[in-house]
């Protein structure tokens, strides 16, 4: 079980053959790399598969090739428009998760230099248009562990600074808190070649395009997101997980998050989070082992709000009203009073 989505096995992967799953969406979230938190946002997974299967869609019409194969309706992947009610769960091909092997100073990638295909490359790639308030980049600017020039400015960027062309972050997948690399370690340990790194970072900046446009539509600015890739059976690049939703992408309005953002600002004010960077700073691996308070649930109000954020954003993207909310501004403007933002 993953902390936001669970995944169903219907064929499994070989290091010769791709096998074949379904995610099934559901209202879990999780903030800080904590894992699953004590409130269940309602129709929270359905918003994010629609969401999800709405841009794997555009993408296919692209020529990008994903793992989706369809939204599930009667036992059978359907897509986005061959179903009438919400669906909550996915159809993918899948690929092996090659796990990485601790080690007393970090992690062993070593098995990435002679595995040559279907498996899960163990990156993740942040796509950045602007820098707002709690990106990490600030965090890690303060720490020393990035530079302005770094990311291509010749100054300390300010909360909410847009960036004349999108910054491709690149970090770890499978180890126990995410961890930022160059771009050259993340070759290395994924064992890419040149060629690919390139495909990668192009296919990440063509999404980016995508939903850039896509949320632009409704007024939103997407600030940032995430994207995953894996390798097919002949070795070719192919987007997976998911992509495009409010916990992928920093979607914002005014200033005002439409994403779980909203909750991680909620969370920040706890003693809570003061605990769990606390422990993240004593041990990157074990540091949930130290925290030993358990994150308070959100207030009602703030559940309500976070909820209708989803749905609301999912009716709006996608053109079609899957749920019965208040229109997305509405939602934006009562949160923008509880966070007194």
């Amino acid at each position: 079980m993953g902390s936001v989505k669970d995944l169903v096995v219907l064929e499994k992967p070989t290091p010769e053959r791709s096998g074949r799953g379904r995610f099934i969406f559901s209202d879990r979230y999780s903030v800080f790399d904590w894992g699953e938190m004590p409130d269940h946002i309602a129709q929270k997974g359905q918003a994010l598969c629609l969401l999800g299967a709405y841009f794997f869609e555009k993408l296919e019409k692209l020529g990008v090739p994903t793992h989706y194969y369809g939204l599930v309706a009667n036992d059978h992947p359907a897509k986005l428009d061959e179903i009438g009610q919400p669906a909550g769960v996915m159809e993918v091909k899948l690929v092996r998760v090659l796990e990485p092997t601790p080690t007393a100073g970090g992690y062993d990638y070593s098995l990435y230099q002679t595995e040559k295909a279907n498996f899960l490359i163990p990156l993740e790639v942040i796509y950045r248009n602007s820098l707002p308030q709690g990106s990490s980049v600030f965090k890690r600017l303060r720490e020393g562990k990035l530079k302005p020039s770094d990311i291509g400015l010749d100054h300390f960027p300010e909360p909410g600074e847009k960036l004349a062309q999108p910054i491709l972050d690149v970090s770890t997948k499978l180890e126990a808190t995410d961890r930022y690399l160059s771009w050259e370690e993340a070759q290395q340990i994924a064992g890419l070649s040149d060629k690919e790194v390139e495909r990668i970072q192009e296919t990440v900046l063509l999404v980016n395009r995508l939903i850039t446009e896509e949320v632009e539509r409704l007024g939103l600015s997407h600030e940032d997101g995430k994207v995953e890739f894996a390798f097919d059976e002949e070795r070719n690049l192919m987007l997976v997980d998911v992509l495009g939703t409010p916990d992928e992408c920093r979607f914002t309005f005014d200033g005002i998050p439409v994403s779980k953002e909203a909750a991680r600002i909620y969370y920040r004010r706890t003693p809570w989070f003061k605990e769990v960077e606390a422990a993240k700073k004593q041990d990157a691996q074990r540091w949930k082992e130290l925290v030993k308070s358990s994150p308070p649930p959100l207030s009602p109000k703030m559940k309500k709000l976070v909820e209708g954020l989803y749905q609301a954003c999912c009716n709006e993207i996608t053109g079609r009203e899957w749920f019965s909310v208040p229109p997305l501004r509405q939602i934006i403007t009562e949160l923008r009073q509880e966070l007194e933002l």
